[in-house]
């Protein structure tokens, strides 16, 4: 329980303070989180490195995402969009995550960043994959939403395709249109005027 106590610790007074992260505190932290058995130490380990920046920031994300638990996972998809250079190749790898939570964060996480040139082209190909044929709906849900974000018109496709799938997922796709124009848009939002669900209705009022 000491060694439990003594990582979440450190974490919180570096959650609450502007002190930069001293390299003893560092070196600690990075043990927990390689060798801590408690999830809870090695997510507060993560998240204080993260936050520290640098080198070392990048490599707990590393370790992190490849770590047994599913939490510790989740938590890395959260806080990528706050690791510089952002991490295209994990979290393409936690959107083919086994658990769905992970994979869900993962795809949201693609979603928040500023992607650019050929690694712009493969995440926006990983996110319509996801949206077309993951077989969670609330990973495709995710996947919907981030093509939106990203806004990228390789996307359009497998956003126009999520337009008939679940409720929830055809209100997203919907709201997901609102960065494209075209013919194909234009349809879309007219045949969810009149969709059986009334979120996904107002969702197309609220962009027409």
């Amino acid at each position: 329980m000491g060694h439990v106590a003594n990582g979440i610790n450190l974490a919180v007074r570096y959650a609450t303070c502007a002190l930069p992260l001293a390299r003893t505190d560092a070196i600690e932290l990075e043990e927990a989180l390689a060798t801590n058995s408690d999830d809870r130490v090695r997510n507060a380990a993560l998240g204080t490195l993260v936050r520290a920046g640098g080198g070392r920031a990048r490599s707990a994300w590393q370790r992190s995402a490849r770590d047994p638990s599913p939490a510790v996972r989740r938590r890395a998809g959260e806080l990528a969009p706050s690791v510089a250079p952002a991490p295209v190749v994990g979290l393409l790898a936690l959107l083919t995550d086994g658990d769905a939570l992970v994979a869900e964060t993962a795809a949201w996480a693609l979603g928040e960043i500023a992607w650019t040139g050929r690694t712009r082209a493969r995440v926006v190909g990983a996110l319509a994959r996801s949206a077309q044929s993951h077989p969670d709906p609330l990973v495709r849900e995710s996947a919907v939403a981030a093509l939106g974000a990203v806004g990228d018109a390789r996307g359009l496709p497998a956003i126009l395709t999520a337009c008939g799938d679940r409720p929830p997922i055809r209100r997203r796709a919907v709201l997901a249109l609102a960065p494209f124009e075209g013919p194909e848009v234009d349809a879309a939002i007219a045949a969810a005027l009149t969709d059986s669900d009334w979120q996904v209705r107002q969702a197309a009022e609220d962009l027409r």
